[in-house]
């Protein structure tokens, strides 16, 4: 059972804990006020989600200090601002494994904010919990967990596992709907960097780790590599796993029941599609380079002879079954129009699950994704063009 916490103060003691955490961490401040905070009884903690949702057990939290729920608080709001949920896609983090990866994120941001003032109830992971020095990435922890015989030994008693989808993209069964649209999400994230370079250069008290977090929001340098390949994953993972019932072919069950055709459950192999800006203002060597990494992660999740390419530039040619990205025709060099080149995409038989367009952004795109079908964006060039909300984008430069 859920329902928001909102109104008169309530026995989570949600105006105190803020002001606590907002004093504390000031710099902080915009995302503890633009969290939108649930109550899930039995929860046994808390737990946040990508869409700024912090999920709180309120029978637990009757017993924490504004300090203890505060803190609790910003744990969890640095959660998303360090992209936690998309690091775990990006390194492969299975269900099984989300409390190391969890453990590993944790432990990423208590060894800053610990020494900042940060109360949490209960034992809190620290790296030298697992033998760890401070001041490493989750990646680096997660590494060290997993790779350990003993990782699991060095669970204490006091120290939970999860904290939700916000720390390892692991969807969860209480998670209401709303919350913030990624866009908002995005704006919510490049405030509290500002706020944060703005408190440094006054009060100078902000740790490490978040200022370095926050320059790079501000002045990215990203692996656009590693986001690509979370970024086909999520896509391709989420219509693989999807289901459905098929009469092509008969149920095991049938002999038990006479005279009733049963379907089958069927989980099917997604087909995938690129769409190849090829106007004038493309740059060849960004094209190749990202083209190639998309035939790498296809190979590597066996699904290379699925992929189809279409080369467009105000048109759209016709759609090339590849194996290699060595096999692709780029013809064209004209205008650009790449939302001809997804509804070319979308009347290909069988319809791609996933299209992949590579562009430089300069061109008109659809008003919606298209029913059916995910649209992953790469948007090629350090000039490049944002593409529409409703696209998952990912941008390609050559200095990454």
């Amino acid at each position: 059972m859920t329902r928001e916490s909102a109104g008169p103060p309530g026995a989570l003691g949600l105006p105190a804990a803020r002001l606590w955490a907002a004093a504390r961490f000031p710099y902080l401040a915009s995302g503890l006020f633009g969290t939108q905070v649930i109550e899930v009884a039995g929860l046994d903690g808390a737990a946040i989600d990508p869409r700024w949702r912090l999920y709180i057990d309120p029978e637990l939290a009757a017993d924490w200090t504004p300090a203890e729920l505060g803190s609790q608080m910003v744990h969890h709001v640095c959660h998303l601002l360090r992209d936690h949920s998309e690091r775990a896609v990006a390194s492969d983090v299975a269900r099984a494994d989300s409390g190391q990866w969890t453990r590993a994120a944790d432990a990423e941001i208590n060894d800053d904010l610990i020494p900042a003032g940060l109360e949490l109830p209960g034992d809190p992971v620290h790296p030298r919990d697992f033998g760890a020095r401070p001041g490493r990435l989750a990646e680096d922890y997660y590494a060290l967990l997993m790779g350990s015989s003993q990782a699991e030994g060095t669970v204490r008693a006091g120290q939970r596992l999860d904290c939700g989808s916000g720390a390892d993209g692991l969807p969860r069964e209480y998670e209401a709907p709303g919350g913030l649209d990624p866009w908002l999400a995005d704006l919510l994230l490049r405030q509290v960097a500002q706020d944060i370079i703005e408190h440094s250069k006054t009060a100078g008290t902000v740790p490490a780790g978040l200022l370095r977090w926050a320059q790079e929001v501000l002045s990215p340098a990203v692996d656009w590599r590693r986001l690509l390949r979370a970024e086909l994953r999520r896509a391709v993972a989420d219509v693989a796993g999807a289901a459905d019932y098929s009469y092509r072919r008969p149920s095991r069950r049938a002999a038990a029941v006479s005279g009733v055709v049963l379907p089958a459950l069927r989980r099917p192999v997604p087909e995938l599609a690129v769409v190849c800006d090829t106007s004038g203002s493309m740059s060849d060597d960004l094209l190749a380079m990202a083209l190639a990494e998309v035939e790498g992660l296809l190979r590597a999740l066996g699904l290379a002879r699925r992929l189809r390419v279409l080369a467009c530039d105000s048109a759209a040619g016709a759609a090339q079954r590849v194996s290699s990205a060595r096999q692709v025709e780029l013809t064209g060099g004209g205008g650009t129009n790449m939302g001809a080149g997804i509804a070319a995409a979308y009347a290909l038989r069988p319809r791609p699950a996933v299209t992949v367009v590579l562009t430089d952004g300069y061109t008109p795109w659809p008003a919606a994704e298209p029913k059916g079908m995910r649209v992953v964006a790469g948007l090629l060039g350090d000039d490049a063009r944002d593409a529409p909300g409703w696209a998952r984008s990912v941008r390609v430069t050559r200095s990454a």
